[in-house]
């Protein structure tokens, strides 16, 4: 996504007009989810993707349109049927609500891209909603767009009071994990609000085998990676090529030196059960919503009695992932670091960690309709 801002920003400042298309809704099966992007440039070319195939084609000639012949943004939906997703050789079948947005006057929207494109790179975590079913009590047009920066100032307005106040709670809610969210309000209102700030870090107290085999993978995934252990031999830059920094000092000393947010997922995996405890009750007191500890349900209960002793709230040990990582029977250091990433993924994305297999019920019907078609083919056949 930070690609399609940084090239908003360099067309607007450049003076040329965009069109910025936005996946808001999705039914069911489909390529794409909530808050892709596609960005087409006046010349007809584009940066981004809305899941490609003929759908994807069909907004960038509605946003081509719009460069040549004007007007305003544009609220639509597409079927995917079977027979459509075939076609594009797709395996889907759900139903996309895209807004189509130009910008005609880069004043309109240059600061917000900028805005977004500085919270990506470690500024301010900022938020915009754009208005996309305006109900029948609002005045205000498909495209109206609330800016929300994270020291509470607003900028532009969804229509009414009530709308813009619903919008800047949700705003901040969403700006600690960069999140999207579609509301529909009883009134009938209905937009759709993104939050963007910085690229998720990963802090591993410990520079052993575990944090050893993490590393590589988390940066993969587009984290920022911050390795510390007490000793140089287990942190240093050679060991760990991939981490953006390492700090060898004791967990104390290490973690004033870090920049720790509210999208920092914390890892404990020191040496011993000492370091655990220190790291993990200074880790505790961060505003990293994600922390976990390393460790067998003994220790986890041993560290705990210690962290409520220290006088750490009942609700934040709560929040505690420990022991860490989903239940995926991993030995090795490197099945542990998948387990340990795959739990964090599911913690920032939303998901439930449970299998997506289909169920025996949709597999009794495929075994149904198989059988039925083949005894179609055999009387026709006959």
């Amino acid at each position: 996504m930070e690609e399609v801002f940084h090239e908003a920003v360099k067309q607007l400042n450049q003076g040329d007009p965009v069109v910025m298309a936005t996946v808001v809704h999705t039914k069911g099966s489909t390529p794409q989810k909530p808050g892709a992007k596609l960005l087409v440039r006046k010349d007809g070319s584009g940066v981004g993707t809305l899941g490609g195939g003929c759908v994807e084609g069909d907004i960038w000639f509605a946003a081509s349109q719009l460069l040549k012949r004007g007007g305003g943004p544009q609220y639509r939906d597409y079927k995917l049927t079977e027979e459509l997703a075939a076609q594009d050789g797709l395996v889907c079948g759900g139903t996309m609500f895209f807004v189509i947005d130009p910008v005609y006057t880069p004043s309109d929207y240059l600061a917000f891209a900028e805005e977004i494109e500085n919270a990506y790179s470690g500024g301010p975590s900022v938020a915009l909603a754009t208005l996309i079913d305006p109900g029948t009590d609002n005045a205000a047009s498909v495209g109206a767009k609330l800016f929300i920066r994270e020291n509470g100032e607003i900028e532009g307005s969804l229509g009414t009071v009530n709308l813009d106040d619903d919008a800047t709670r949700r705003g901040h809610e969403l700006m600690s994990m960069g999140k999207n969210e579609r509301v529909k309000l009883k009134d009938g209102n209905e937009y759709f609000i993104e939050a963007y700030t910085t690229p998720p870090q990963l802090l591993l107290f410990g520079g052993g085998h575990v944090s050893k085999a993490i590393t590589p993978l988390a940066k993969n995934l587009g984290f920022r990676v911050f390795v510390t252990d007490d000793r140089e031999e287990f942190a240093n830059q050679d060991r760990f090529p991939e981490a953006d920094i390492v700090i060898a000092d004791e967990p104390k000393l290490a973690l004033p030196q870090l920049p720790v947010n509210s999208n920092t997922f914390i890892v404990i995996a020191t040496r011993g059960h000492r370091n655990d405890n220190v790291a993990l009750e200074l880790a505790a007191k961060t505003s990293a919503k994600y922390v976990g500890l390393l460790g067998s349900k003994r220790k986890t209960i041993l560290i705990y009695e210690d962290l409520l002793s220290a006088g750490v709230s009942v609700d934040r040990v709560r929040e505690i992932r420990s022991p860490i990582g989903l239940d995926i029977g991993a030995r090795t250091p490197d099945e542990i670091a998948v387990s340990i990433l795959s739990e964090i993924l599911m913690f920032r994305l939303g998901g439930t960690g449970s299998s997506m297999q289909l169920s025996d019920q949709l597999l009794e019907r495929i075994v149904a309709k198989t059988k039925a078609g083949y005894s179609g083919t055999a009387r026709t056949e006959d």
